[in-house]
Protein backbone atom coordinates (compact mmCIF):
# COMPACT_ATOMS: atom_id res chain seq x y z
CA UNK A 1 0.00 0.00 0.00
CA UNK A 2 1.51 3.31 -1.03
CA UNK A 3 1.06 6.51 0.91
CA UNK A 4 0.15 9.54 -1.18
CA UNK A 5 2.12 12.61 -0.23
CA UNK A 6 0.54 15.89 -1.22
CA UNK A 7 2.79 18.51 -2.75
CA UNK A 8 0.14 21.15 -2.17
CA UNK A 9 0.90 23.60 0.62
CA UNK A 10 -2.02 25.00 2.55
CA UNK A 11 -1.56 28.30 4.33
CA UNK A 12 -4.19 28.68 7.03
CA UNK A 13 -4.20 32.51 6.97
CA UNK A 14 -3.99 32.93 3.21
CA UNK A 15 -6.88 34.77 1.70
CA UNK A 16 -6.95 36.70 -1.56
CA UNK A 17 -8.34 39.79 0.17
CA UNK A 18 -5.46 39.76 2.70
CA UNK A 19 -2.89 39.74 -0.08
CA UNK A 20 -4.61 42.59 -1.92
CA UNK A 21 -4.98 44.63 1.27
CA UNK A 22 -1.29 44.20 2.09
CA UNK A 23 -0.27 45.30 -1.41
CA UNK A 24 -2.44 48.43 -1.23
CA UNK A 25 -1.38 49.47 2.28
CA UNK A 26 0.75 52.59 2.30
CA UNK A 27 3.51 53.08 4.82
CA UNK A 28 2.47 55.32 7.70
CA UNK A 29 5.86 55.31 9.38
CA UNK A 30 6.84 58.73 8.02
CA UNK A 31 5.04 62.04 7.64
CA UNK A 32 4.47 63.17 4.10
CA UNK A 33 3.70 66.65 2.89
CA UNK A 34 -0.06 66.03 3.05
CA UNK A 35 0.11 65.02 6.70
CA UNK A 36 2.39 67.97 7.50
CA UNK A 37 -0.02 70.40 5.83
CA UNK A 38 -2.96 68.82 7.65
CA UNK A 39 -1.21 69.35 11.00
CA UNK A 40 -0.45 72.96 10.10
CA UNK A 41 -4.09 73.65 9.14
CA UNK A 42 -5.30 72.00 12.36
CA UNK A 43 -2.96 74.21 14.39
CA UNK A 44 -4.24 77.32 12.66
CA UNK A 45 -7.88 76.31 13.25
CA UNK A 46 -7.35 75.55 16.92
CA UNK A 47 -5.15 78.46 17.91
CA UNK A 48 -6.20 80.67 20.79
CA UNK A 49 -7.70 83.93 19.40
CA UNK A 50 -6.30 85.80 22.41
CA UNK A 51 -2.78 84.56 21.62
CA UNK A 52 -2.57 84.00 17.86
CA UNK A 53 0.45 82.33 16.35
CA UNK A 54 3.42 84.61 16.12
CA UNK A 55 4.61 85.58 12.63
CA UNK A 56 7.98 84.00 13.32
CA UNK A 57 6.40 80.66 14.23
CA UNK A 58 4.19 80.68 11.15
CA UNK A 59 7.11 81.51 8.86
CA UNK A 60 9.21 78.78 10.49
CA UNK A 61 6.46 76.22 9.94
CA UNK A 62 6.00 77.28 6.32
CA UNK A 63 9.76 76.96 5.82
CA UNK A 64 9.62 73.46 7.28
CA UNK A 65 6.74 72.58 4.95
CA UNK A 66 8.71 73.87 1.97
CA UNK A 67 11.74 71.82 3.06
CA UNK A 68 9.61 68.67 3.37
CA UNK A 69 8.16 69.23 -0.10
CA UNK A 70 11.60 69.81 -1.63
CA UNK A 71 12.99 66.68 0.04
CA UNK A 72 10.07 64.65 -1.35
CA UNK A 73 10.76 66.04 -4.83
CA UNK A 74 14.47 65.22 -4.50
CA UNK A 75 13.64 61.67 -3.47
CA UNK A 76 11.52 61.30 -6.59
CA UNK A 77 14.27 62.69 -8.80
CA UNK A 78 16.86 60.35 -7.25
CA UNK A 79 14.54 57.42 -7.88
CA UNK A 80 14.21 58.42 -11.54
CA UNK A 81 17.98 58.81 -11.81
CA UNK A 82 18.55 55.31 -10.40
CA UNK A 83 16.08 53.93 -12.93
CA UNK A 84 17.81 55.82 -15.76
CA UNK A 85 21.24 54.50 -14.78
CA UNK A 86 19.78 51.01 -14.51
CA UNK A 87 18.31 51.10 -18.00
CA UNK A 88 21.39 52.83 -19.45
CA UNK A 89 23.60 50.08 -18.04
CA UNK A 90 22.00 47.72 -20.56
CA UNK A 91 24.02 49.59 -23.22
CA UNK A 92 27.32 48.24 -21.87
CA UNK A 93 28.83 45.98 -24.50
CA UNK A 94 26.58 47.36 -27.27
CA UNK A 95 27.83 49.28 -30.29
CA UNK A 96 26.67 52.88 -30.65
CA UNK A 97 26.85 55.58 -33.29
CA UNK A 98 26.93 59.34 -32.71
CA UNK A 99 27.82 62.46 -34.63
CA UNK A 100 30.46 65.01 -33.67
CA UNK A 101 32.39 67.83 -35.31
CA UNK A 102 35.93 67.31 -36.64
CA UNK A 103 38.71 69.94 -36.66
CA UNK A 104 37.37 71.49 -39.87
CA UNK A 105 33.91 71.91 -38.34
CA UNK A 106 32.32 69.14 -40.41
CA UNK A 107 29.89 66.66 -38.88
CA UNK A 108 31.32 63.15 -38.85
CA UNK A 109 29.87 59.81 -37.81
CA UNK A 110 31.61 58.06 -34.94
CA UNK A 111 31.08 54.51 -33.71
CA UNK A 112 32.28 52.54 -30.73
CA UNK A 113 31.47 49.90 -28.17
CA UNK A 114 30.14 51.07 -24.80
CA UNK A 115 32.61 50.26 -22.02
CA UNK A 116 30.73 51.92 -19.16
CA UNK A 117 28.02 54.43 -18.23
CA UNK A 118 28.87 57.65 -16.37
CA UNK A 119 26.61 60.15 -14.62
CA UNK A 120 27.81 63.72 -14.42
CA UNK A 121 25.80 66.88 -13.69
CA UNK A 122 22.52 65.02 -14.11
CA UNK A 123 23.42 63.71 -17.57
CA UNK A 124 24.30 60.15 -18.55
CA UNK A 125 27.32 59.44 -20.76
CA UNK A 126 28.39 56.28 -22.59
CA UNK A 127 32.15 55.76 -22.39
CA UNK A 128 33.60 54.22 -25.52
CA UNK A 129 37.39 54.01 -25.51
CA UNK A 130 38.61 57.50 -24.57
CA UNK A 131 35.35 59.18 -25.72
CA UNK A 132 32.47 60.13 -23.43
CA UNK A 133 29.25 60.52 -25.42
CA UNK A 134 26.11 62.07 -23.92
CA UNK A 135 23.31 59.55 -24.38
CA UNK A 136 21.23 62.34 -25.96
CA UNK A 137 23.67 62.32 -28.91
CA UNK A 138 23.53 58.57 -29.58
CA UNK A 139 21.75 57.98 -32.92
CA UNK A 140 22.04 54.18 -33.23
CA UNK A 141 22.48 51.18 -30.93
CA UNK A 142 23.32 47.68 -32.10
CA UNK A 143 24.52 44.32 -30.83
CA UNK A 144 26.86 44.10 -33.81
CA UNK A 145 29.48 46.57 -34.97
CA UNK A 146 28.08 49.62 -36.76
CA UNK A 147 29.71 50.89 -39.94
CA UNK A 148 30.45 54.61 -39.73
CA UNK A 149 28.60 56.66 -42.35
CA UNK A 150 29.09 60.15 -43.69
CA UNK A 151 26.11 62.08 -42.24
CA UNK A 152 26.08 64.48 -45.18
CA UNK A 153 25.49 61.60 -47.61
CA UNK A 154 22.59 60.23 -45.55
CA UNK A 155 20.21 63.06 -46.41
CA UNK A 156 21.43 63.50 -49.98
CA UNK A 157 22.78 67.01 -49.32
CA UNK A 158 26.33 65.88 -50.12
CA UNK A 159 25.61 64.83 -53.69
CA UNK A 160 27.54 66.79 -56.26
CA UNK A 161 26.03 67.83 -59.57
CA UNK A 162 28.22 67.78 -62.70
Amino acid sequence: MSDAVSTRTVWPNYDKSNVQAAANKKSTDTLGKDQFLSILVTQLRNQDPMQPMQDKEFIAQMAQFTSVEQLMNMAGELSLMRQSIGSASSLIGKHIEWYEYNEQGNVISMTGQVDSILSRDGLLYAKSGDKEVALDYVVAISDTEIEAKDPVEEDGAGEETP
